[in-house]
């Protein structure tokens, strides 16, 4: 089978990958500040990072260019067997991976309303390289699709029962980094993955995630990413009623701002980047590092409480696979479980962090996202065969 190309599209930017027959990754890199002084990022396997300033006015003129430098490595796109594409919301229709088609690009278009600040461009990377490889099968992956095992319940708000309320429900995300944690534990854990798993993708987004006999059961964010954790600029959990008293006094469009943008480490410690804050050492970024554990440590019990237990923990994400220190404050605020942690492993990122004798395994997991995304299109692929 020949190469695969995965494609991660955002606002102004697209992240690449290519992988080969085997899921071997064999080239990566971006294309960022779209529209603006971009600049055009490569890494080839076995090879340092190389960097070049570029003109992509738009997204069709970023896929043009990542498919030339993709060209200069011997692959042409008539070479790829597919392309892989994240996309943020599949909505209540799209519950698992699809090859695209007109159907399905109308749907991801309906959901846009859903995630207007994801997949509108997660669907400018599909139409783009449809103007350009028409013949490519493209397959979209998407970030809800984990957690369409939820139980009804689970995914319910106490809303009306009514049919304009039909969407008004929790969707869940990160599910791309949920699957590749999985399937990773499924291959290196030697017991398998655990009966019920508590998985945390930490990082800019955040969330926790309820895995029960390899499928999600509940996780943190709902209708959004905006629900759960606090997150880099993400305030996280907030009452509803003062949601509205906010649109009340600094108006809607000011308010979605203050909640997405401006708010979580951000807004309590002045930085959004975890690195940044422990960096700083002020008492606000103190106090921003200890909310963002706080709240982890006690959504970490209501997912337990949601599985009826737990077996394993596994960390993934940004801050998840590389922050000793937040880790350390999490699994401290969790040793009732007797979940005990080797302290030098947890600062080396060992893959396997648990103390000797501690009944409750733990692990640091690489998400892994656009090889999922790769190994999900090798398998529709197949199917096409």
């Amino acid at each position: 089978m020949g190469g695969i190309l995965v494609l991660n599209s955002g606002s102004s930017s697209v992240k690449f990958a290519v992988f080969d027959g085997h899921l071997e990754q064999i080239l990566s890199g971006s294309a960022t500040e779209i529209g603006g002084a971009s600049v055009l990022k490569i890494t080839s396997k076995g090879k340092s990072s190389e960097e070049t300033s570029a003109s992509l006015p738009n997204h069709s003129a970023a896929l043009s260019a990542i498919l030339e430098v993709v060209h200069k490595t011997g692959i042409d796109v008539t070479d790829l067997a597919g392309v892989g594409h994240r996309v943020v919301h599949g909505g209540a229709s799209l519950q698992a991976s699809i090859g695209v088609d007109a159907a399905v690009i109308k749907e991801i278009q309906r959901c846009s309303d859903l995630a207007p600040l994801h997949n509108p461009h997660n669907l400018a990377a599909i139409e783009a390289l449809s103007d350009l490889a028409p013949d490519l099968l493209q397959v979209a992956c998407f970030d809800t699709a984990f957690h369409a095992t939820n139980p009804e319940v689970a995914q319910r708000y106490a809303l009306p029962d009514s049919p304009e309320m039909k969407n008004f429900r929790r969707y869940g995300f990160h599910g791309i980094s949920y699957q590749g944690l999985v399937n990773t534990l499924a291959d290196r854990a030697p017991d398998g993955v655990p009966d019920r798993l508590l998985a945390l993708h930490l990082g800019n987004g955040a969330s926790l995630c309820a895995i029960k006999s390899g499928q999600s059961v509940a996780t943190t964010m709902g209708y959004s990413p905006l629900e759960g954790l606090t997150m880099g600029t993400r305030c996280g959990g907030i009452d509803g009623n003062l949601v509205l008293r906010l649109a009340e006094q600094f108006g809607v469009d000011e308010t979605s701002q203050i909640l997405n943008r401006k708010s979580g480490l951000l807004g309590l410690g002045g930085i959004s980047d975890m690195r940044a804050l422990h960096a700083s050492g002020t008492d606000a970024a103190q106090f921003a590092i200890d909310h963002f554990c706080y709240w982890a440590v006690r959504h970490a019990g209501s997912m337990i409480a949601a599985m009826g237990g737990l077996d394993g923990i596994a960390f993934a994400g940004g801050i998840g696979e590389n922050d000793a220190l937040v880790r350390h404050k999490i699994l401290s605020g969790l040793t009732w479980l007797d979940t005990g942690f080797d302290t030098k492993a947890n600062e080396n990122n060992a893959f396997r962090i648990d103390a000797v004798g501690s009944s409750i395994p733990i692990w640091i997991v690489e998400a892994e996202e656009e090889k999922t995304i790769a190994a999900e299109t090798q398998r529709l692929l197949k199917q096409y065969d």
